[in-house]
């Protein structure tokens, strides 16, 4: 549905955006990672239209960004980072508002806005002005405004930013509504939000792509090493250690704890390899009893900090 090659945007000598490439199918709820300064929220305003790139291509369904951009404008709804709303006015009239400015048929604009009410949970509300509301409320008014044309593509730049974690969830469960029938664009800090609501995610960092897949596979492919935490009853730790040193791929096993007849280790493990296997195989030998063996799975956070540190 979209498709982004080689987008690149200069501010004078800042290389802000630097040929980045990737495609967006329909349906999908895409999370654009990146640290402060990365080129996240300058890649979202190329993309719905406020900034011209320097260079690059970006084609929404057939329309190209350089031909057809009033057409594209259609099909997006866009909330900033600060939702521009205004403050005096009652909840209910800003969207009135807002849906006379998109020109909805007079037929269809009170079910319209009824419709988004209930949507973005801001039905009891509707009453309110907007300077009344919590942080929280106030972006759900603004992703009313965002959805008020019903476009096919939305864009979110930072929209649990400033909220508290329930406030956070709500948002969360709205956007994720919203992306079974829409093509979801969202920029966020917040890693645990976007694992949990975003179906891919691509990590920008200087201005680069530096990771583009869904949260699942950036978590196999990761780098690094893989960590199994083994508890065992009956066992000596040297033993343990002589006896697990035959298999190749274990590279260290270093002892948690040892309490009450239980030796609880952490053996570090090629990541490649699974070697649970292996190691069972190897217990199964002795007179110890596996009392619990699970590998470690990687973390957004590590994957993230690992690939935007500074060298």
């Amino acid at each position: 549905m979209i498709h982004v090659e080689n987008l690149t945007k200069y501010y004078n000598d800042l290389c802000a955006v630097d040929q980045i490439s990737f495609d967006i199918s329909k349906g999908e709820i895409m999370g654009l990672l990146g640290p402060n300064g990365a080129g996240k929220t300058t890649t979202l305003q190329i993309l719905t239209g406020f900034l011209r790139p320097t260079s690059g291509k970006i084609r929404v369904k057939d329309y190209s960004i350089d031909e057809d951009s009033l057409q594209i404008k259609k099909l997006l709804g866009y909330l900033p980072e600060s939702a521009p709303l205004y403050h005096d006015m009652l909840v209910h009239d800003y969207l009135d508002y807002v849906a006379n400015i998109r020109r909805l048929d007079s037929s269809k604009k009170i079910p319209r806005i009824r419709q988004l009410a209930d949507l973005c949970g801001i039905s009891e509300v509707m009453h309110k002005t907007i300077n009344e509301l919590s942080k929280g409320f106030k972006q759900r008014v603004g992703l009313a405004h965002a959805m008020m044309d019903d476009p096919e593509i939305l864009v979110l730049d930072e929209p649990t930013s400033g909220l508290d974690p329930n406030q956070i969830i709500e948002i969360r469960d709205i956007i994720k509504q919203i992306g079974q029938e829409k093509t979801v664009i969202l920029s966020t800090h917040i890693l645990s939000e976007a694992e949990a609501t975003c179906d891919r995610i691509v990590i920008i960092n200087k201005g680069k792509i530096v990771a583009n897949d869904s949260t699942q596979i950036l978590k196999q492919s990761a780098g690094g090493n893989k960590l199994i935490n083994l508890s065992l009853k009956n066992a000596e730790f040297e033993s343990v250690k002589q006896h697990l040193a035959s298999i190749s791929k274990i590279s260290d096993i270093i002892k948690v704890s040892d309490n009450n007849d239980m030796l609880n280790l952490k053996l570090t493990c090629k990541s490649s390899a699974d070697i649970r296997g292996d190691i069972y195989k190897k217990v199964i030998q002795t007179d110890w009893i596996l009392l619990e063996m699970h590998q470690e799975t990687q973390t957004l956070e590590n994957i993230f900090r690992e690939l935007t540190r500074e060298n």
